[in-house]
């Protein structure tokens, strides 16, 4: 009762804390009801500046919204898109909207801009709309105002417009608002150096949940923000290392992570980018919340460890001890801002500015926060260039800038000296910084050093060229210089990034492309670029920049790859390793493959090995947690030198019946598997079938809203007669999702996510309006789209690399129609699946108008699966095979009736009554009854036997006519006729080969009046002509092995008669009579038997078979394994067979419910590849 009730208070204290890290972040961000007053509106002219202006009566400070003073707005001297309006609010301010307006009366304004901010006006960063870096959308006409509310809210001094585009008729033209309220700031300023240390008051009562808060801003890439520990020498920190926030939750002993590290993980990344991150840390009990910016971490801590008691001391800026004294270790001082550091309400840097007790100051803290003035430079695309002009000097020449990006390869930086031909090349290749120098009549040479330069974090590059000596450096450290044949100046211009598009130099043919990243602190020579003047046109020129800003983004966070797959990135996009995931697709989304799998019905291949919701490459121990071996997911991985086995139950039903097995390895000796499959269940169907009929234009279905932001997948089938309709919508504001029939051969896929929409659409040369059923899947996701329609070609479309990618509906679902009851659907749609949710559309049929639940005619897209004579019956959820006229039983017809026959042994079936016939049966092929004349007949059986002679078939009639079948002394097949009893029997010796080999053999016998036709195993075929009749009269009997009445026949066929048959037989019938079958069932009104004659599983795989030999190896668990020796003798008493009465419903291939039991054992990864079809219960119907 204890633990339950520890257990409950654990849960409780999750929830709150999980409630508290969603409300905090709110509250500390301000509440946006009473941060909504203009900013703009009352500021002064001097307040506002610009990139240009056309005139002076087109000046920035005539910019404020609904203002109409001098020409109503502001226009630059040139619109393109290196144009700005900038805004001073005078001090840092929460800004929670903007809103634009045209230039008043006029046709100009802006249809698009980005929003970026700065504390100091210098090092521009771009607010982001969710995780899309677009532009925000503008105006469509001069004077109408768009507002947009900014979530999360942000605080900041400077705000600036850059218009992305206008109206083409126009020019850019702005008249701008920005709304919010004061913010209080709190800033401490570190130099490195220099710490705060709190120590708490010893007396105080430590309060239940412990709330730690704070802003920072790094200025070096490293740094130990803060420490906190407890009386029982226990530690968290947070330590920004290499731009990302390493989290560490230590264990006592007095040491420091990662030496001593029960815990620790990594938030964010590029947090060295000179820009305010927020940090809030929430400890309650054993569970902690840590959120960066809008990111939450949630961990839950051991309760044998009491590493989370905060009540000795923190501190900020690096790790001190009591009495301020430092603790030896390999961290980095932090350097930078730190802003509103509260610990429980307790505002730390007020106590520190107030120099109370209870705070030590170490070294230098300031509390103002230094705005940097470097002003770096974003590569945009690999066409983007900066030129700048060369070193001066002759006799020597430096160069140095530092760099960031994501490119693995991209041309730095070249130039081209001045005299004669050749040039210099520095480029990223695989990571690497390369050095290329070529000269006249010279071998090329190059130098390359640095590894990993593509990280996304700063690096520093120095090339210096002096006489004849050539050096590069990477991150400080020298790697190597090059000899060149004489001096070199490299001419009047450099370029960094691409080249401009009239440009012959020869560097300009390097295979690479243009740099793509951020570039800052260039110098040439001993003079620093100043990348102001260069955007004020005073220095150089450039193409593609964005000046003031670095835009490098960090697009693997959030990971929108799945199921544990690994995130890489380059500047534009991101990829997905699906490897060891078992996944495949852009983001690892879809089932892949692995060295074991299985096949389930529709031919798809899985590899998961257990439970209802797939999760691949698991058993069942895998999912419960308890294998042999805990690195594995299967006891059989483990690798061990004996037999180890898993047990598996599969009941994922859309994916059932299992039809093969494949279990591969690496090819080592001595390796071994097996396996056994057992039946396979059905007990109703719940979502495959699941239909509803749409018989008008206007209905429809409803559910709730489509939750598919970042991922959303659709499974449906559908038939129709009409030529267009939508099957699937949902709208949100601006965002929907759709899925249409928009043409008789085209199926559309549609959507919007706030980039425009987006669509997909599948062809087919024949029309989809055939009446017949046909599978949908869609899916969309942040990388892309796919459509695909039956086994046509999927057609995929990827997303823009900056645009939004959150799906955001907030309507009902429809199916079958849209929300304005227009270009509804007619028909059936079947089996619906939302991001793997089965949708109930009968459930929702049944009490909705104009719509039935189920579909009728299923027999014409599946009566096809009804096999070897079976005839197809129509249920309301899917279809049934009659088998009652085909040698064959089980769900399809397609399970072979076998039996075999001990020597001596026989079954004789007696022809009487004859059943109805439809006006589609020929008396030639009806039942028989002793005044039957036939024509002509059919004749199907298989046999698998050593005997020779033995009778194979032997037909008699009342009127002493017969047909034998038989094998001669040497095992070659013949076939008697005798069709009038006062002429010899027609004989005729096939002589193919010995079919008395003890392998399967089919046979089929057609007589069309006198012309025979005889096909062995399907492949050989003989015609005769008989010479004795064409009809046969007054049929009697059919008899398999011994005959056992006196006979007046042909001496060959006596013989045969008289030794009868030894060995299997199978899928025995003639014309629409199946003895075989009536002999298995008991039908003792028609069949004796005598001898022993017992049901075989398969005659087609008998003993010595490689499908079924399992040996040696662990005893196998229940169920059926195939072998030959799996045979039962008929009982005495009469059995009737619902299979084949009721007919088991396809819905076995097509599964209702169904759970397959597979017992999997698998021993050093031997390739073993087995085809297996499940039985069904006779018991059981689907």
């Amino acid at each position: 009762m204890a633990w339950v009730k520890g257990a409950f208070l654990d849960v409780l204290l999750l929830l709150l804390l999980l409630l508290s890290a969603q409300t905090l972040p709110l509250v500390a961000a301000g509440d946006s009801h009473d941060c909504d007053a203009p900013l703009a509106s009352s500021l002064p002219q001097l307040s506002f500046s610009s990139s240009s202006q056309l005139s002076s009566s087109h000046g920035p400070g005539f910019a404020r919204l609904n203002r109409r003073d001098g020409a109503g707005g502001w226009t630059p001297l040139v619109s393109n898109k290196y144009q700005w309006l900038q805004i001073d609010l005078g001090e840092r301010m929460e800004v929670t909207a903007v809103a634009t307006q045209g230039g008043y009366g006029s046709s100009d304004w802006v249809t698009s801009y980005l929003l970026m901010f700065s504390d100091g006006g210098r090092n521009w960063k771009q607010y982001h709309q969710e995780e899309s870096i677009l532009g925000f959308p503008g105006n469509t006409n001069a004077d109408s105002v768009v507002q947009y509310s900014l979530q999360p809210s942000f605080h900041t001094r400077f705000l600036r417009f850059l218009p992305l585009a206008w109206n083409p008729k126009g020019r850019i033209g702005m008249r701008i608002e920005v709304y919010g309220c004061s913010y209080k700031s709190e800033v401490v300023y570190f130099d490195g150096r220099s710490s705060l240390l709190y120590k708490f008051d010893k007396g105080a009562i430590r309060p239940i949940r412990e709330i730690i808060s704070l802003k920072f801003k790094g200025m070096q890439n490293s740094g130990i923000i803060f420490h906190g520990k407890g009386r029982h020498g226990n530690h968290i920190a947070l330590e920004l290392i290499k731009g990302k926030l390493v989290v560490y939750l230590s264990s006592g002993n007095g040491n420091l992570p990662p030496v001593n590290s029960i815990m620790n993980f990594t938030l964010g990344s590029l947090l060295d980018d000179w820009h305010w991150h927020s940090v809030l840390i929430e400890i309650l009990n054993y569970h902690v919340n840590f959120t960066l910016d809008k990111y939450t971490h949630h961990v839950h801590v051991n309760k044998e460890s009491n590493y989370l008691d905060l009540d000795f001391e923190i501190s900020f800026g690096e790790i001190l001890m009591p009495e301020g004294h430092l603790l030896t270790s390999p961290h980095k001082n932090f350097h930078g801002c730190l802003e509103n550091v509260y610990y429980n309400g307790v505002n730390i840097i007020k106590l520190a500015k107030k120099h109370e007790p209870q705070i030590l100051i170490k070294g230098n803290v300031s509390f103002t926060c230094p705005q940097p003035q470097t002003v770096p430079v974003t590569f945009q695309s690999s066409g983007s260039y900066l030129a700048l002009p060369g070193s001066l000097r002759e006799d020597k020449m430096s160069l140095a800038f530092q760099f960031r990006t994501w490119n693995k390869a991209g041309r730095v930086f070249f130039s081209q000296p001045e005299h004669g031909s050749g040039s210099l090349v520095l480029f990223l290749t695989n990571g690497k910084l390369r050095l290329s120098l070529s000269e006249p009549g010279q071998p090329l040479q190059n130098i390359t050093t640095g590894a990993v330069l593509n990280d996304g974090l700063w690096h520093s590059v120095s090339l210096t060229a002096e006489g004849r000596y050539l050096s590069l450096v990477v991150d400080g450290d020298f790697s190597a210089q090059a000899l060149m044949s004489v001096g070199i100046h490299l001419g009047d211009t450099y370029y960094f990034g691409g080249c401009p598009n009239n440009s012959s130099s020869s560097g300009c043919e390097s295979p690479y492309g243009g740099f793509q990243g951020c570039l800052r602190l260039i110098s040439i020579g001993d003079k620093v670029v100043d990348p102001i003047a260069v955007q004020q046109g005073v220095l150089g020129g450039f193409s593609d920049l964005q000046i003031d800003s670095c835009g490098i983004i960090d697009r693997c966070l959030p990971n929108y790859c799945e199921h544990g797959s690994g995130c890489t990135q380059s500047w534009d996009t991101f990829s997905c390793d699906c490897d060891g995931t078992g996944y495949t697709g852009t983001t690892c989304h879809s089932y892949g493959t692995s060295l074991s799998w299985w096949v389930g019905r529709t031919n798809e291949t899985y590899t998961y090995w257990g439970g209802s919701l797939p999760d691949p490459q698991k058993c069942t121990c895998g999912l419960e947690g308890n294998c042999i071996d805990s690195q594995y997911h299967c006891n059989c991985d483990a690798d061990r030198n004996e037999w180890t086995s898993d047990t598996i139950v599969l009941s994922h039903k859309e994916h059932l019946p299992v039809t093969e097995m494949v279990v591969t390895d690496t090819g080592r000796p001595h390796s071994e598997a097996a396996y056994t499959l057992g039946p396979l269940l059905c007990q109703g169907d719940k979502s495959f079938w699941n239909s509803a009929s749409f018989n008008t234009e206007a209905s429809y279905l409803h559910f709730p809203t489509f939750h598919g932001e970042l991922t959303a997948d659709v499974h449906f089938l559908f038939k129709t007669t009409i030529s267009s309709g939508v099957f699937m919508e949902n709208l949100g504001i601006t965002d929907f999702i759709r899925i249409e029939l928009r043409a008789p051969t085209e199926v559309t896929f549609s959507f919007d996510v706030g980039n425009g929409p987006c669509e997909l659409t599948v062809q087919s040369l024949t029309p989809f309006n055939d009446n017949r059923w046909h599978h949908v899947r869609a899916e969309r996701n942040v990388k892309g789209a796919s459509l695909q329609v039956d086994q046509l070609p999927q057609k995929t479309q990827p997303n823009p690399a900056d645009g939004h990618v959150r799906l955001q509906l907030n309507s009902q679902l429809f199916i079958g129609g849209t929300a304005s009851r227009q270009k509804g659907f007619l028909g059936c749609i079947r089996s619906l699946q939302v991001n793997g949710i089965a949708l109930d559309l009968e459930g929702r049929a049944i009490m909705t108008p104009g719509v039935e639940p189920g579909c009728p005619g299923h027999c014409s897209s599946y009566g096809h699966l009804c096999r070897n004579g079976g005839k197809c019956q129509e249920k309301r959820r899917g279809i049934a095979c009659d088998c009652a006229f085909s040698a064959y039983d089980g769900p399809l017809c397609s399970h072979e009736i076998s039996a075999y026959f001990e020597m001596g042994s026989s079954v004789t079936y007696n022809f009487q009554e004859r059943p109805p016939l439809d006006e589609n049966t020929s008396s030639l092929a009806s039942s028989l009854h002793g005044d039957v004349i036939l024509s002509r007949e059919t004749i199907t059986l298989s046999f698998r036997t050593t005997q020779t002679p033995c009778l194979l078939l032997y037909v008699s009639s009342f009127d002493e006519e017969y047909l034998s079948v038989i094998l001669a002394n040497n095992g070659s097949l013949q076939v008697r006729y005798k069709l009038d009893r006062h002429r010899n029997a027609d004989a005729f010796n096939f002589d193919l080969r010995n079919l008395a080999d003890g392998h399967f053999h089919q046979l089929m016998i057609n007589r069309e009046e006198a012309v025979v036709s005889v096909e062995v195993n399907q492949s050989t075929k003989r015609q005769v002509i008989l010479s004795s009749g064409t009809e046969f009269n007054a049929v009697k009997s059919l008899t398999l092995g011994k005959v056992l009445e006196p006979l007046d026949v042909d001496p060959e066929t006596q013989q045969a008669a008289a030794q009868g048959f030894t060995g299997c037989l199978s899928s025995v019938q003639f014309g629409l009579e199946v003895p075989l079958k009536a002999a298995l069932n008991q039908d003792l009104t028609r069949v004796t038997i005598q001898g022993g004659v017992t049901a075989a599983a398969h005659c087609a795989e008998g003993p010595g078979s490689a499908v079924w030999k399992l040996s040696p190896g662990p005893s196998m668990g229940a169920g059926h394994s195939g072998s030959v020796e799996d045979r039962q003798p008929l009982p005495n008493t009469d059995r009737s067979d619902p299979g084949v009465i009721g007919g088991i419903t396809a819905v076995v291939i097509f599964i209702l419910l169904c759970a397959s039991a597979i017992a999997i054992r698998v021993h050093q990864q031997r390739r073993l590849h087995q085809k297996n079809e499940s039985t069904v219960s006779k018991t059981e119907e689907c």
